[in-house]
């Protein structure tokens, strides 16, 4: 396999997990994520091979986009991978507006902008490769949670988004897939993790974090 990749959240969890996966096969693999390059970044870009760069961004500010695809170049993948989690898990009827609003920015509008711009690279480019943008849900696009309405409501978005873009670069020979994610031990579902530990039958957390 060849190409070019940029993984947003790739440097931690399942970003990293994917960004090992491409590296191995061949790809070269540019990180993006919103923090300044710390412990674990850097551990991120020892664990992958030469070459492998990671870019600062934002996924909230999307007028930041223009900028990071002029310092990533040509790709022929986008992992659409990071997220986050709502602010305070509660019940629903109490979901405070900024909670709402950063779910929605990060997980929903600023992926789709930054898919959107990829998109529209990819076809300028008028490459005879194959091209994909893979966009990393969750099990939360069709389960329902209401102490974290706002992540589940994110998701569910997420994955419509996904196959709108599937079905618009249909033609365009220009792959587009969705992965929805369970519960996998990952720095940012410890919380969740915990929860379940508590909740479930003895045995029945470890199944789950392996199955995904």
């Amino acid at each position: 396999m060849t190409g070019h990749a940029l993984i947003t959240g790739g440097q931690q969890g399942i970003g990293l997990g994917i960004a090992r996966a491409l590296a191995g096969a061949g790809m070269r693999v540019t990180l993006a994520a919103e923090q300044a390059e710390d412990a674990p970044v850097v551990a991120a870009l020892a664990d992958l091979p030469p070459g492998t760069r990671y870019v600062r961004h934002d996924l909230a500010e999307i007028d930041g986009i223009g900028r990071l695809l002029a310092t990533v170049g040509p790709m022929t993948t986008l992992v659409c991978n990071a997220g986050v989690l709502t602010m305070r898990r509660g019940d629903l009827l109490d979901m405070q507006p900024d909670s709402f609003d950063r779910c929605m920015d990060v997980n929903l509008r600023g992926t789709f902008f930054l898919a959107q711009a990829v998109a529209r690279a990819m076809l300028a480019e008028a490459s005879t490769g194959y091209r994909s943008l893979i966009f990393v849900t969750s099990v939360s696009a069709v389960m329902a949670s209401p102490e974290r309405a706002e992540y589940c409501i994110s998701k569910a978005g997420a994955s419509m988004m996904a196959q709108n873009f599937a079905l618009r670069l249909a033609g365009e020979g220009i792959g587009v897939f969705e992965l929805r994610p369970g519960i996998i031990a990952t720095p940012m579902t410890e919380g969740c993790a915990t929860a379940m530990t508590r909740a479930l039958p003895a045995g029945w957390c470890g199944a789950v974090g392996r199955a995904g």
